[in-house]
């Protein structure tokens, strides 16, 4: 069975055993949460009501994604400026999808 949930104004597909990287949620790792915003359920290609279904997942890891580089640049002005950046992440093993 799958689902499709929201979380940190993203979409997902998750199916029990996925390991995702999602927006930074609250918990420390080990601990299991509940997904709530559930949009889409359904197994085999059969479409299942939503309201009935429960996603769990386990927190694997509070951590860090991969670098962005900003950089700015203003032609015949001598005006260069670079930063980084590293999005907060939390990273999901779904246990179950019912």
């Amino acid at each position: 069975m799958f689902a499709i949930v929201r979380t940190g104004g993203k979409q997902y597909r998750v199916a029990a055993g996925d390991k995702i990287a999602v927006e930074k949620l609250a918990g420390e790792a080990g601990e299991t949460i509940t997904l709530t915003d559930i949009l889409l359920a359904g197994s085999e290609g059969v479409l299942a009501d939503a309201k009935g279904v429960t996603v769990s997942a386990e927190i694997i890891a509070q951590a860090k994604s991969e670098k962005v580089v900003v950089f700015k640049k203003r032609r015949r002005h001598n005006y260069r400026r670079k930063n980084g950046h590293r999005q907060q992440m939390t990273l999901l093993r779904i246990l179950s999808v019912a």
